[in-house]
């Protein structure tokens, strides 16, 4: 048991963490990650990947797991026009979608999706309406896929769609014939996501550190990420239900 003092004390840092990161990300790139198109080999079989922030975050408040997944030799694309994924579920998977489809990806090679709290929700969605099979699986890190109580108390309504029992969750809950394509990792503690990032039939990595952002640029997280990934490489991994 993590003795509260300490929760509180991390869970400060942890959004002192997200302040300094969305005012990074307020600064513009020539160009995202993965822009061109096509999916990219390093001849190590590295997965593609397609990377989907949280609410109110950008791509570039990922940064520091994009570059792990980039030194391990995974190809990252990101959807700009996500801006900072203020918008509903099913609307940011659509956007996502367009996305894939005008840059053609997934076409030879699956794609997998890493997404952050909204984010996994949006991946899910992804998976479950995927009639051609351009997702192959999705790692997501602290994804509320049961909701949050404390999402009541914030009166944003792209925050409130997360209360357990909203509507978009319940209808991603239904759909558990995509969770044998899901790994969902999760901090011990997550002060913003109290204990609902388990999903029956996926598989549960727990990170032992305190917070929902700062775990991004936690080297365990990362090498989670990156071990979900390469799983995906071994004969007969888990591919798209």
């Amino acid at each position: 048991m993590v003795p509260r003092a300490a929760v509180v004390w991390w869970a400060c840092a942890d959004w002192w963490y997200a302040l300094r990161w969305e005012l990074r990300s307020l600064r513009r790139r020539a160009s995202p990650p993965g822009e061109g198109g096509g999916d990219g080999d390093d001849g190590r079989g590295a997965v593609p990947v397609l990377l989907i922030p949280g609410v109110y975050e950008s791509w570039r408040f990922l940064e520091p797991l994009t570059e792990a997944l980039q030194a391990g030799g995974h190809r990252v694309h990101v959807v700009d026009a996500l801006g900072f994924n203020g918008g509903e579920v099913p609307e940011a998977a659509r956007a996502v979608r367009r996305h894939v489809d005008e840059q053609g990806l997934g076409l030879g090679r699956p794609l997998a999706l890493v997404g952050h709290s909204k984010g996994g929700l949006i991946g899910k969605q992804l998976l479950a309406d995927d009639p051609d099979g351009r997702f192959r699986h999705l790692v997501a890190v602290n994804t509320p896929f049961s909701g949050s109580p404390l999402a009541r108390l914030v009166p944003l309504r792209a925050v409130r769609a997360f209360a357990p029992g909203g509507q978009v969750l319940r209808e991603l809950a239904a759909r558990e014939d995509v969770n044998r394509s899901i790994t969902s990792i999760s901090s011990r503690v997550d002060p913003n996501v109290p204990g609902s990032s388990r999903l029956p039939g996926a598989r549960h990595v727990t990170i032992d550190t305190v917070g929902h952002f700062r775990v991004l640029a936690d080297p365990r997280l990362q090498a989670a990420v990156l071990d979900a990934l390469a799983a995906l490489r071994a004969p007969g991994a888990p591919g798209q239900v």
